[in-house]
């Protein structure tokens, strides 16, 4: 532990093995005044493991405003407290915003104490690029604004990474197939350094297939991957997608002129179907 007197660390803590917190974190757990946790229960269990004995306070979305407060006035004090989420590395998608923003505004000192992070773990077995990537932390619960979201990264470039939840991953899957297409390379690390870790890795289709033939794949925590868009801007592939249906319209119903639409441009369903109900309009104002 460094010989800081009122800091603030914020310490990575195991996503599953507890074999990965390092001797460093156990070293600044024991030695910090208080540890700020996300759930102190949950907390509790590591911190015995260890032997552990250092007095714990909770920290979590509800009362982040409140606590932080306390905190920042011990740690200028002379104090010193340890952040640790429930798992991985604090603040991906974890309470402590406030907390560490509020002990850098007071000149007080911040130390990362580096471990498991779930992130950066399921990107280096994942055979995505992951030298620029995007982090989206956990999409919204509701469908509509989870698509909206989907739709405006359709054309991202970089490696897109997600959190999910075992409720809603299949509902997750299927808003990502519509919103890039079913043939877009995806990768699921379910369970990172458990009994039951899996990682699978193929097209948005047959991923999902996969895990809807087994639901024990449905289980667990989820980081969801998506390789980033390698086809050419919308306004060049809308052209082609728009000729493709001029002529498919001429022959086939709307419906299937959207599915081999599809099949042909990459672009999602519900963007080639409302591009098809445009040209209908179209021909049918002439």
């Amino acid at each position: 532990m460094s010989n800081h007197n009122g800091a603030l660390y914020v310490v990575a803590t195991p996503i599953g093995n507890l074999g990965d917190l390092s001797p460093r974190a156990v070293a600044t757990l024991r030695a910090v005044n208080v540890i700020a946790a996300e759930d102190t229960r949950h907390s509790g269990t590591l911190l015995q493991h260890f032997g552990i004995v250092t007095p714990c306070t909770a920290l979590h979305e509800h009362n982040e405003r409140r606590a932080s407060a306390k905190l920042i006035q011990r740690m200028a004090q002379g104090e010193s407290v340890a952040l640790v989420s429930d798992a991985g590395t604090p603040l991906l998608s974890d309470p402590g915003y406030h907390l560490v923003a509020a002990a850098h505004e007071q000149g007080i000192p911040v130390v990362p104490i580096p471990g498991p992070s779930s992130l950066v773990s399921a990107l280096s077995a994942s055979g995505l690029q992951a030298d620029s990537f995007v982090f989206e932390g956990f999409l919204p619960a509701k469908q509509a604004a989870r698509r909206a979201r989907l739709d405006a990264l359709r054309e991202e470039s970089r490696t897109l990474v997600f959190f999910e939840t075992p409720h809603r991953i299949l509902g997750a899957l299927r808003d990502l197939r519509e919103a890039v297409g079913e043939e877009r390379v995806i990768v699921i690390a379910r369970e990172l350094t458990k009994v039951f870790e899996t990682i699978r890795r193929g097209g948005i289709r047959d991923v999902l297939a996969w895990m809807v033939a087994d639901p024990n794949q449905q289980r667990g925590e989820f980081v969801v991957m998506v390789q980033g868009c390698q086809r050419a801007p919308t306004a060049v592939v809308d052209d082609e997608a728009r000729r493709a249906l001029t002529v498919l319209l001429a022959e086939l119903p709307l419906k299937q002129a959207v599915a081999l639409a599809v099949k042909l441009t990459g672009r999602s369903r519900n963007h080639l179907y409302d591009l098809a109900v445009e040209l209908q309009g179209s021909a049918s104002a002439e």
